[in-house]
C-alpha cells in the first residue's frame, strides 16, 4: 500500500514566485485599501495587510515574507499615512506592530514547515520500512510455497515407497505388481511416460513387460524386444548405474526405440537398473515431455525406488515359478497316479534274441543324444518300454518321462493335451492347464500312435521340434521348452506321406532315428524267458506258486504267431496263473491250437523270420488277422448289426474295399484261414 498520497504535499515553488507572491498580495491588499476609500467604505489597510503577510509567510517562505512585511510597513508609512495613522501613535509603533504579527506568523509557519519535515521523514521511513516488510513477506511466502511444495512432494514420494511395500506384500502377479507400480511411479514423478522392461529368456533382449502413457501416440507398445547390447536400457542393465540422456539424445539416434521415444514427444529419460543381489534384473524407465530434468535428488530417490521394485520383481517372479512348479508337480502327480494305474510293472527288458540285441544296441547307442527317436513296432511289442530305456540311459533320466498316447485322445482336445491352455480359451476351460509339452520340459516326451495326429496340428509339432517355442490356446505369448521326443507308430508312416495324410516335413523330422521293434514270432528263442517271467511275476503277485511248466505247454506257446505280441502273451499267462489251482501253469493250449490254423504257404522260414521286414507288410498281416477273425465271429456275415464290419467298428464298403485289397473271400474262407485274436488292451506298454 502506498501511504504518500494521504499525506500532505510539500510546495515547490520556484524563487520568483514565491518572492512575486509577496509583491502581489502586499499589492492586493493596497488595492483593495484603495477601491474602498475611493467609495467612501471602510478600507483596513493594516488587517488587508497582516492578512497577505500572513499568507506570504505561510505558503511562500521566511524570505518572501520578510519582504512582504517590509513591503506592507512602507507602503502604510510612505503612501497612507495619513489615512492609516491612529491619532496619537507614532509610524515606528505601526512598524512595530507589524514586526512583531510577522515573526509570529513566521514562527508558526517554521512551526508548520517542521512538522511537514517531520511528516515528510516518517512517511519517507513508513515507506521504506512498508517495502522491507513487503519483500520480507514475499520471501517468505515464496520460501512457505516452496516448503509446502517441498514438503508435498516428500509426501508424495513416501506414499510411493508405502504403496511400493503394499503392492509387494499384497500383489504377487507378476503383471499386476507391475501395472500399479508403473501408475504409481510416474503419478509421484510428475513423468509423461512410465515402463518395466524385463530381460527375455534368451537374456539377448529386454521385453517392455508394462508401460504406461496416458497421453502417449502408440509408438511404444508392450511386449517390444530390443537388444541388450547398444540400448540405453541394455546399458543401464548391463552396468547397473541409473543413466539419464535428454533431447536431442546424441549417440542414441540409431537405435529404434529412441527414434520412438523421440515421436512420442518426449525430451528428458530417466534409465535405472533394476538390482538384486549384485545382478541386474530389469530395468525402470521414466521420461518427460516438459522443460524439467531429472535431478540428482530424483536419480537417487529413483535408486531406492528402483531396488523396492527388484524385490518386488524377485518375489513375483519366485512366486509365480513357485505357482508353475506347483502346477506341474500336481500334473505330475496325476500324471504318475495314472501311469501306477496303467503301466505294467515290469522293469527290465527281457530277452537273449539277436533281433532284440540288435535293437538294445540301437538303444544304447541313441541314448546319450538329443535326437529325436521314431520307434516302429507292432501293437504290443513294447514301444513304450524302449522309449523309458532310452530315456533312462539318457542325461535327462533325472527329469519328467512323459507320454501321450495321440489316439487315445479326442482330436479337438489333443492340442490342448498336448500344448496347453488358458482360463476361458474355449467352453469348458475353467482354469488355466499346463500341457505336455510344458510337463516334459528337461525331459521327455513321449508321443505313442504319432500317425494318428491331425494334419492341422502337425505344423505346430512341427515348430516346437525346430524351434522349442509353442503358445497355450487362447495366449499369444510364445513359452520355450526343452524337451527330448520319441515318437512310436504301428503305422507306415512312409505311406501315409505318400497318401498325403501325414506331412513329409514332420515324417524327416521325426525320423532322425527309426528303431524297428521285432514282433514276437520274429524272435521265439525269448518266448520261454518271458513265459517264465510272467509266471513268476503274476504268482508272486497272487500269492501262488508255479514251479513247472510242461513241455508240451511251452512247446505250443513258442508255436504259436502271437498277433497281439508280448502284451497278448502276458495276458495268456496271467488267465493261465488264475486258472492254475497247484503249482504247474495250466495254460488253454486247445484255446490256442483252435487259433493257429495257419496255411502251409505262410509258414516264415528261419531266414524270414529273422529278418526286420517292412512297416507296411507288418500292418497288413495285422489288418488281414483282425478281418478274418472278425468274419469268423460273424459266420461269414459282413453286414447288419452283428456283422463283421460292425464289430470292426468300419462302414460296410470300406470293410469290403479292405477284403479286397487283401485278397479275403468270405465265401471261401475255411477253418484253415488264418485267425488270430488281439487280447491286448490299448497301451503299449511291454516288451518282456
Amino acid at each position: 500500500m502506498d501511504y504518500s498520497s494521504k499525506l500532505p504535499a510539500r510546495p515547490a515553488l520556484a524563487v520568483v514566485l514565491r518572492y512575486g507572491l509577496a509583491v502581489a498580495s502586499v499589492a492586493v491588499a493596497l488595492g483593495t485599501d484603495f477601491i474602498l476609500r475611493h467609495y467612501n467604505l471602510p478600507h483596513p489597510f493594516i488587517s488587508f495587510s497582516l492578512v497577505a503577510i500572513a499568507v506570504t509567510f505561510w505558503f511562500a517562505g521566511t524570505g518572501p515574507g520578510v519582504l512582504a512585511l517590509l513591503l506592507a510597513g512602507g507602503a502604510m508609512v510612505l503612501l497612507a499615512t495619513g489615512h492609516f495613522l491612529i491619532p496619537g501613535l507614532s509610524p515606528v509603533s505601526y512598524v512595530m506592530f507589524y514586526a512583531v504579527c510577522g515573526l509570529l506568523v513566521s514562527w508558526l509557519s517554521a512551526y508548520r514547515r517542521r512538522a511537514e519535515r517531520l511528516l515528510t521523514e516518517a512517511r519517507d521511513n513508513l515507506e521504506v520500512r512498508v517495502a522491507e516488510r513487503t519483500s520480507e513477506l514475499t520471501r517468505a511466502n515464496s520460501e512457505l510455497q516452496q516448503t509446502q511444495a517441498e514438503l508435498r512432494n516428500e509426501k508424495d514420494r513416501l506414499k510411493l515407497l508405502l504403496d511400493l511395500t503394499n503392492q509387494v506384500v499384497s500383489t504377487l502377479e507378476l503383471r499386476d505388481l507391475l501395472r500399479a507400480i508403473a501408475a504409481s511411479v510416474r503419478r509421484a514423478m510428475q513423468c509423461d511416460y512410465a515402463s518395466l522392461c524385463l530381460p527375455d529368456e534368451d537374456n539377448k533382449h529386454l521385453r517392455l513387460y508394462m508401460l504406461d502413457v496416458p497421453e502417449g501416440k502408440g509408438f511404444i507398445r508392450e511386449e517390444s524386444l530390443f537388444p541388450i547390447d547398444g540400448s540405453p536400457s541394455g546399458a543401464a542393465f548391463r552396468s547397473m548405474k541409473p543413466l539419464t540422456l535428454e533431447s536431442p539424445f546424441t549417440g542414441w539416434l540409431d537405435y529404434p526405440i529412441v527414434q520412438d521415444t523421440i515421436r512420442e514427444g518426449l525430451k528428458y529419460v530417466c534409465l535405472l537398473p533394476l538390482v538384486s543381489r549384485n545382478r541386474s534384473i530389469g530395468t525402470l524407465n521414466l521420461a518427460r515431455r516438459r522443460e524439467q530434468p531429472f535431478s540428482e535428488e530424483d536419480v537417487h530417490f529413483l535408486s531406492q525406488v528402483a531396488g523396492q521394485l527388484a524385490i518386488a520383481v524377485e518375489n513375483a517372479s519366485a512366486y509365480r515359478q513357485i505357482a508353475d512348479l506347483k502346477d506341474q508337480l500336481a500334473q505330475e502327480k496325476l500324471y504318475l497316479e495314472d501311469e501306477i494305474r496303467t503301466v505294467a510293472n515290469f522293469e527290465e527288458i527281457v530277452g537273449t534274441s539277436p533281433a532284440l540285441r540288435r535293437v538294445l544296441k540301437h538303444v544304447e547307442t541313441v541314448a546319450s543324444t538329443e535326437s529325436t527317436v521314431l520307434i516302429y513296432g507292432e501293437t504290443g511289442t513294447g514301444k513304450e518300454l524302449i522309449a523309458r530305456a532310452i530315456h533312462d540311459l539318457s542325461p535327462r533320466r533325472a527329469k519328467t518321462f512323459v507320454k501321450l498316447n495321440c489316439a487315445a485322445i479326442p482330436t479337438g482336445l489333443l492340442e490342448s493335451e498336448l500344448f496347453g491352455h488358458e482360463k476361458g480359451a474355449f467352453t469348458g476351460a475353467v482354469a488355466q492347464r499346463i500341457g505336455r509339452m510344458e510337463l516334459a520340459n528337461q525331459g521327455t516326451l513321449f508321443l505313442d500312435e504319432v500317425g494318428e495326429i491331425p494334419l492341422e496340428l502337425q505344423p505346430k509339432l512341427l515348430r516346437v521340434l525346430q524351434e522349442r517355442e509353442f503358445e497355450r490356446l487362447g495366449s499369444a505369448r510364445s513359452l520355450r521348452t526343452d524337451v527330448r521326443l520319441i515318437a512310436a507308430t504301428n503305422r507306415d508312416l512312409a505311406a501315409m506321406v505318400e497318401q498325403q495324410r501325414f506331412r513329409s516335413d514332420l515324417f524327416f523330422r521325426l525320423n532322425v532315428f527309426p528303431i524297428q521293434i521285432p514282433p514276437l514270432r520274429e524272435r521265439p528263442e525269448d518266448i520261454p524267458l518271458l513265459v517264465r517271467h510272467f509266471a513268476d511275476e503274476f504268482s508272486r503277485r497272487m500269492n501262488r506258486t508255479i514251479e513247472t511248466i510242461p513241455s508240451d505247454t511251452m512247446k505250443a506257446l513258442c508255436q504259436y504267431r502271437w498277433p497281439g505280441n508280448v502284451r497278448e502273451l502276458q495276458n495268456i499267462i496271467e488267465r493261465a496263473v488264475i486258472l492254475s489251482p497247484g503249482t504247474v501253469l495250466k495254460v488253454p493250449v486247445a484255446e490256442l491250437q483252435s487259433r493257429m490254423t495257419v496255411r502251409p504257404d505262410r509258414v516264415p522260414t528261419t531266414n524270414e523270420s529273422m529278418r526286420r521286414r517292412p512297416v507296411r507288410s507288418i500292418l497288413m498281416e495285422v489288418d488281414r488277422d483282425q478281418i478274418i477273425q472278425a468274419l469268423k465271429d460273424a459266420d461269414g456275415r459282413v453286414g447288419g448289426p452283428t456283422g463283421a464290419a460292425s464289430r470292426l467298428g468300419l462302414k460296410r464298403t470300406t470293410f469290403i474295399t479292405r477284403m479286397k485289397k487283401l485278397g479275403i473271400d468270405p465265401n471261401v474262407m475255411s477253418e484253415r484261414d488264418e485267425v488270430s485274436v488281439d487280447t491286448s488292451d490299448s497301451s503299449d506298454t511291454s516288451i518282456q
